[in-house]
């Protein structure tokens, strides 16, 4: 009986003096096994209990069972120490030191399609306008046959429209080279009166510095009853002077044709020299009011409604309000053209008036 007190003792004090120089997690854990796991120190002379004499097996059980539970307290103990401790490490190592100059980082910017974007749709919802959308993969018979274009007219050819290949028993699909398949699917799709405005992405097979494949145009579309060209007029010279912010900016009606508009008219801005002398005109839109066969293809009755239509380049009015002289620069991806020309997202909002420029 003293021999095995003996080793029970032995065990305590060897434990409980390993245990106090452990310093890691790691090894605590590795010494827990060793002492309290399934192959470890207390549990085989507990397994060995079947081999003491019967006279002296409970009070062997009761000891040994004694340092198991001080053992478990004694580990959980140095456990939660150790822990506390790498918690402390922890913090310490991860710590910011908040005195320290904060650091800067450069702000981004809008950029310059969309901005001019969010001013004509701002000037626009002035006079009315909602904004409609539709798809950039159009049917040719809503981005052509629709609008009154005849089938041998250039803008049709292959090397001017970007055609997609024929499916089988369909009809041959284009990237729409003009947003007017919104104002297509607007007449279809709704009852006049209404007043829509449709910018958004488009597709013509050119490139040069004053033309590109992909580029952004806004047409505009107004229905309703008794309208005339005087309130086209209106319209297009409201905004124009709103834009470019000059109200006594010049403006020249000319007649045009458009398969879509009878009469179709191209509006040309006046440019003014650095002394504010005229120097030339531009042409800035195309617009007209709508053709009666358009309205009948699209289910409205030309006897009772009438409408005009307008169409502009969002990337030629920004190059002509902002000075830039190269299209392709808005595609390039140069951070550094993009923060010369882009706008702050947070900047103050545009308002419907204009001081007079002499």
């Amino acid at each position: 009986m003293g021999e095995n007190q003996d080793i029970i003792e032995s065990l305590r004090e060897t434990s409980l003096s390993k245990l106090a120089e452990i310093s890691s997690l790691k090894a605590w854990d590795a010494f827990r096994v060793e002492i309290l796991g399934k192959s470890g120190a207390l549990t085989m002379q507990l397994r060995s209990l079947s081999k003491v004499p019967p006279d002296q097996r409970k009070a062997r059980g009761q000891s040994l069972n004694q340092l198991r539970g001080e053992l478990e307290k004694a580990f959980a103990e140095s456990k939660a120490l150790l822990e506390e401790k790498a918690l402390v490490a922890q913090l310490e190592s991860e710590a910011e030191d908040i005195t320290i100059e904060g650091r800067l980082h450069s702000a981004g910017t809008l950029h310059p399609v969309m901005s001019v974007i969010d001013e004509i749709e701002t000037i626009f919802s002035g006079l009315g306008f909602e904004r409609a959308e539709g798809p950039n993969i159009e049917t040719v018979w809503h981005n052509f046959s629709a609008l009154n274009t005849p089938e041998e007219h250039p803008a049709r050819a292959e090397g001017d429209t970007f055609y997609l290949p024929a499916k089988e028993g369909e009809e041959r699909a284009v990237l729409r080279t003009q947003t007017s398949g919104v104002q297509i699917r607007t007449l279809m799709d709704r009852k006049p009166p209404f007043r829509i405005i449709a910018p958004g992405r488009t597709y013509r097979n050119d490139h040069d510095a004053t033309h590109s494949p992909m580029f952004h145009q806004c047409e505009g579309l107004v229905v309703g009853k008794n309208l005339g060209l005087g309130h086209l007029k209106y319209t297009i010279e409201t905004f124009l002077k709103h834009f470019f912010e000059d109200s006594t900016l010049p403006l020249r009606f000319r007649t045009s044709y458009f398969p879509f508009t009878v009469p179709s008219l191209e509006i040309d801005i006046g440019m003014r020299d650095k002394k504010g002398h005229f120097e030339k005109w531009l042409e800035v839109l195309g617009a007209g009011m709508v053709h009666p066969q358009v309205l009948a293809n699209c289910g409205v009755d030309p006897e009772e409604y009438t409408g005009f239509a307008f169409g502009m380049g969002v990337e030629r009015l920004a190059m002509l309000k902002y000075g830039i002289d190269d299209l392709r620069a808005f595609y390039a991806s140069d951070l550094r053209w993009l923060r010369h020309h882009g706008f702050s997202a947070f900047r103050a909002p545009i308002f419907h008036h204009f001081e007079n420029k002499q």
